[in-house]
């Protein structure tokens, strides 16, 4: 198994969130920004989603270590934080990197005061 974690500063986030064009807005995929609407705090929320985001690829990357790249550019919305109905959360993989990249075998989430943190494991090889 290879880890990947990643800490976001969520006001940070919020203001880079909150410019018009920002990267950010083309990350996140429709469930996720309709996920994150209706959460206590939309910016601590979408916060860890992209530090879970950034954790799976620091994950994935630890897999293949001494290894090539699988792909020259992470498109990070075919990276997709889903919760079930219960809340708890996994990585679904969509488009083009479903086909090359290994599934998340864990994914843990969590944000407090100006911080968000993620936590990803991937099967290694």
């Amino acid at each position: 198994m290879a880890v990947g974690v990643d800490i976001v500063h969520v006001p940070a986030f919020a203001a880079q969130l909150a410019v018009p064009g920002s990267r950010f807005r083309r990350v996140f995929t429709e469930r996720e920004l309709r996920d994150c609407a209706g959460k206590p705090d939309r910016d601590a929320s979408l916060a860890a989603r992209w530090a879970a985001k950034e954790a799976y690829v620091k994950a994935w990357g630890t897999a293949r270590y001494g290894l090539a790249p699988e792909v020259d550019a992470v498109d990070f919305a075919q990276i997709e934080v889903v919760a079930d109905a219960f809340g708890r959360v996994a990585i679904a993989l969509r488009g083009a990197l479903a086909r090359v990249a290994p599934p998340a075998a864990s994914l843990s989430l969590s944000h407090d005061g100006d911080y968000a943190v993620a936590v990803c494991e991937v099967a290694a090889g």
